[in-house]
């Protein structure tokens, strides 16, 4: 069954040449809706994953979101822990959209475990990218490498911070934080003529086309199933998969992107509150097992106290923060859909694939 799905496609991009495309980590969430977005747009994409075997998997998202790619979709086997494959992927591509990322759902075992492979990641593909005179890699880096590590503030995070990593920061900001500032150092130093663009989303909603979903979906998720009994004191960005995918392609061929960071978010930040309101106001019986309540901060410090995946939450805990896609608005002339409308199409997503399970 086809899941819920527009295709808002900018005249700008139907308009646009005809490129062969490197999309790391195709299978994933933000990466499956760039697939869309660039065959939509009449370019071919290679797609890049761990194992054929994901194939399948992914053309059936794309089939579940309206999409035939035909022979314009294909796939490469390459690894971000390792060397192999990524000449192959590069070759005689134009441009390179690197989505792919570690993002557990819970703890690593070691910090490294997560640093490591997102940042020797990136490096492989831009000395790859470089090495096949690929024009321009699109990089998608996080709201967590901006606005971590600082005291809450009712200032909007831009463009021009880092997340300080002096303090008690999770690992996961971390790794997103290094990995970039390892990119830009690489392009400066030993990137050539390779240019390069970066995405920094917060929280990434919408339409859900797979079960290879990201951690803010599963938020979403535990609140229909009743698995969050109350919503911690935390604010978050959201912005719709569709505006990130549609802000990638934008980066992509636009000659002002070129050595400059995007930060991708609808609107104000919201609590996790909101969000269950959001969802009980849209969803009527559907969101009947939805918190009503906030929990205590006493009380998420207790839950940290066994539980290692609520520690990584508490440096942040009470903290209000908020951001500005002005930049990307203004210079990219990308316009997101109402963060209401994100969360809500994520839901009914959901809702959808567990019916037709």
């Amino acid at each position: 069954m086809r899941i819920g799905f527009d295709r808002r496609i900018d005249q700008v991009i139907e308009t646009a040449p005809m490129y062969t495309v490197v999309v790391t980590g195709g299978s994933g969430f933000i990466a499956s809706h760039c697939i869309v977005q660039l065959l939509q747009a009449g370019h071919r994409v290679r797609a890049s994953v761990r194992s054929l075997e994901r194939e399948g998997a992914v053309r059936a998202m794309l089939r579940r979101a309206g999409v035939d790619p035909g022979e314009r979709l294909s796939f490469v086997v390459a690894d971000l822990e390792h060397d192999a494959g990524w000449a192959q992927a590069m070759a005689d591509c134009d441009y390179v959209l690197h989505v792919a990322s570690p993002f557990p759902p819970g703890l690593p075992r070691h910090e490294d475990d997560l640093i490591v492979p997102a940042r020797d990641g990136a490096l492989r593909v831009l000395r790859a990218a470089r090495d096949a005179r690929v024009q321009r890699v699109v990089l998608t880096s996080s709201f967590a490498a901006i606005g971590y590590g600082h005291p809450g503030r009712t200032e909007p995070f831009d463009e021009t911070v880092w997340s300080d990593l002096s303090g008690e920061v999770a690992a996961y900001p971390k790794s997103k934080t290094l990995a970039e500032r390892a990119a830009w150092d690489f392009i400066e130093r030993e990137g050539g003529a390779l240019e390069l663009a970066v995405v920094n989303p917060v929280a990434v909603f919408g339409p859900v086309l797979g079960p290879d979903y990201s951690t803010s979906i599963g938020l979403i998720q535990r609140m229909l199933d009743g698995g969050l009994p109350g919503c911690p004191q935390l604010h978050f960005g959201a912005v719709d998969v569709r505006d990130v995918a549609d802000l990638h392609l934008r980066a992509m061929t636009d000659p002002a992107a070129n050595g400059e960071r995007f930060l991708a978010v609808a609107g104000d930040f919201m609590s996790v509150l909101q969000m269950a309101q959001t969802l009980r106001n849209h969803l009527g019986a559907a969101a009947a097992k939805v918190p009503k309540r906030q929990v205590p901060n006493w009380m998420v410090r207790l839950a940290a106290l066994r539980d290692p995946a609520v520690r990584q939450v508490i440096p942040d805990l009470g903290k209000r923060k908020n951001a500005s896609s002005a930049k990307a608005q203004r210079v990219l002339d990308w316009v997101p859909r109402p963060r209401e409308d994100a969360l809500v199409a994520t839901a009914q997503s959901l809702i959808a694939l567990k019916q037709n399970a």
